[in-house]
């Protein structure tokens, strides 16, 4: 979580660095600072300015970073792990003598054992963070030779880490580390960038690199050098981005999750009109023969947060398009659980950043049993993207807003290829039947459109619910997987008890919970389990709840039982998630708006959740 970025090169420092913080804040958001060197009038001392809060507070303590003079510098917007949010735990932070500053995304695991090995050398603390531990550890391997301390800075720390550094003895040039949490070198002609995601610096430059774990970067205006941990130089490729940088801006919107929830029609139209070839689904990024499509026996799905919600709407449609067993799993739980997996198992590890931490553990733990990883991850370069033997990237273009919406719903899209595909090629799937399910994925885009066409009615429902204190969703089968993601949006951003219920689980003690004032959103959009759909809103609205039904055009028997009702187009049954998720999301949004609270940056929460 965190976000870091530096700069090196012919331009002030601040401002770009500000600049680049105000596009991570999605990342973290409790306190902010900068550190800059380069500044003749104060012979290269490196100067710290921090900030309790929002950037916004930084931005005026600085003049939107004109009163800070240096060239090279480095920043940090935080999501606290360590130490409440305070001026003096905010990043940066100094050696002892202030002639290292760091700033640093992840968690060092045994930072106590350092802690305490530094204070009986003399070191003293005045933060409650890790971070400092790396700041006085680099001190104290310090000997002249910045490359050196750092190597021995590696071989000491335990855990995750992306870490800034800056020396006051070594002007103008800022380094770079990496294990674990993502980071990015950008270059371009007016100098060099490090990030801890695009956005920060595609303003800049869409030229940039993926530093591995354990290498270190070391950055001036007009040369970027790549070491491993011995001090050996590498060869490391640089690459373009092809997102656009408005892609990054709010171009009008109120909110990112505004705009973001607008994009989708376009972002899963790009996720699944490259795959859709005369009439056929391929995918080639897969790199699987049909022999070995025909020869998987189980696929395990790894997965945290709204991915994890894809992957349980996974099992459904993987199962019966393709007729293979399917395991969802929390990344959180696969990676400590020691499961048993049979063979020919295929993984699937779903992450829309491609960089969190657990679902990256599952993976490499999956690897070392021996078993193919696909990756569905949204960022080309990151780190499942990287690791995994396959990727079929999703193309949802960044997100920034903290709670997920086109990413989620080209997750979902991506999952529909890939059960159309394998139904095909193992027979599951006639021709006939084939044909129709490609055509109908073909016209998703213009079906969610249509929903966002008419978001007035919901919008008129948030601001009659925004005051409410509980809200069950229910539904049943793939309704039941689009309820979990729907509760989750809701508890996100507007701060709403809410949970997901099975409704068949009603009687099973959630029941009790149902009373006056209660709203139970049932979601029934699948024609086999409609009318027990119905039996269960029938028990909680008889118990006082108001009911708000969500359907398909013409199951108009909602209507006697739902206090309102809203609808989405028809679809195929198993893409009818794709749709039934729009409103689920507008709803949350207009309730988050109603109280007056900030949709894109929810409190407590990041967007890239890259520790554990």
């Amino acid at each position: 979580m965190c976000g870091i970025v530096g700069y090196v090169g012919t331009e002030n420092a601040a401002p770009i660095l500000i600049d680049g913080l105000s596009k991570l804040e999605y990342r973290g958001y409790d306190s902010a600072g900068i550190a800059v060197s380069g500044d003749e009038r104060k012979n290269g001392e490196i100067e710290i300015i921090k900030a309790k809060g929002r950037l916004q507070v930084l931005r005026e303590m600085t003049d939107n970073g004109r009163t800070v003079r240096g060239n090279c510098g480095i920043g940090h917007t935080r999501w606290a792990t360590h130490g409440e949010p305070s001026i003096v735990n905010a990043h940066p932070h100094f050696s002892k003598d202030r002639k290292i500053a760091v700033v640093h995304n992840g968690i060092i695991e045994n930072y106590k054992e350092l802690k305490e090995h530094l204070q009986k050398k003399g070191y003293t603390f005045v933060s409650e963070t890790d971070t400092e531990v790396v700041a006085h550890l680099l001190d104290y391997y310090y000997k002249g030779d910045p490359l050196e301390a750092i190597s021995k800075v590696l071989g000491r720390v335990r855990g995750s880490y992306a870490l800034g550094i800056l020396f006051q003895d070594v002007p103008g040039t800022l380094y770079a580390v990496r294990k674990d949490s993502p980071l990015i070198i950008g270059k371009s002609e007016q100098g060099n960038f490090i990030a801890s995601d695009v956005p920060a610096i595609l303003k800049y430059t869409k030229t940039v690199c993926y530093i591995e774990d354990r290498e270190i970067a070391e950055i001036t205006a007009d040369h970027i050098a790549f070491y491993d941990i011995d001090q050996e130089e590498l060869e490391r490729e640089f690459k373009s981005v092809e997102w656009d940088a408005k892609a990054a801006e709010k171009e009008g919107f109120e909110h990112f999750m505004l705009k973001e929830i607008y994009e989708q029609p376009k972002a899963v139209a790009d996720t699944i009109s490259p795959r859709i070839q005369d009439g056929k689904i391929v995918i080639e990024e897969l790199e699987m023969s049909d022999e070995e499509i025909q020869n998987i026996s189980r696929i395990q799905i790894v997965a945290c947060g709204s991915a994890y919600h894809v992957g349980m709407c996974a099992k459904y449609v993987l199962e019966q398009m393709a007729k293979i067993p399917v395991d969802v799993d929390l990344a959180s739980e696969f990676r400590y659980r020691n499961p048993l997996m049979t063979e020919n198992t295929l993984v699937i590890v779903i992450s829309q950043s491609g960089e969190t931490a657990d679902s990256l553990a599952a993976l490499r733990e999956a690897q070392k049993r021996g078993f193919k990883v696909l990756g569905i991850v949204n960022v080309v370069g990151s780190s499942i993207a990287r690791e995994a033997d396959s990727v079929l990237y999703t193309w949802a273009g960044p997100e920034i807003s903290v709670a997920t919406t086109k990413a989620y719903s080209t997750q979902l899209a991506a999952i529909y290829l890939i059960g159309l595909l394998f139904g095909q090629v193992r027979g599951v799937l006639e021709q006939e039947e084939y044909q129709e399910y490609v055509e109908e994925l073909g016209r998703l885009p213009e079906k969610i459109q249509k929903i966002l066409d008419e978001k007035e009615r919901i919008q008129w429902l948030a601001n009659k619910f925004s005051h409410t204190k509980d809200v069950f969703f229910i539904g049943r089968g793939l309704d039941y997987a689009i309820s979990l993601e729907g509760s989750l949006k809701l508890k996100e951003i507007s701060y709403i008890h809410s949970e997901a219920y099975a409704a068949g689980e009603l009687k099973h003690g959630t029941i009790s919970l149902i009373e006056e004032g209660v709203l139970v959103v049932g979601v029934a959009t699948q024609p086999n389990l409609f009318e027990k759909e119905i039996s269960n809103l029938v028990e909680v609205r008889s118990r006082g709840a108001s009911v708000l039904g969500l359907t398909t055009y013409g199951n108009y028997a909602m209507e006697d039982i739902a206090d309102f009702t809203v609808y989405v187009p028809r679809t195929k049954d198993y893409f009818a998630t794709s749709l039934a998720v729009i409103p689920l999301q507008l709803l949350a949004y207009y309730i988050s708006v109603a109280k007056g609270l900030d949709v894109d940056k929810p409190r407590n929460l990041a967007k890239s959740v890259t520790v554990e």
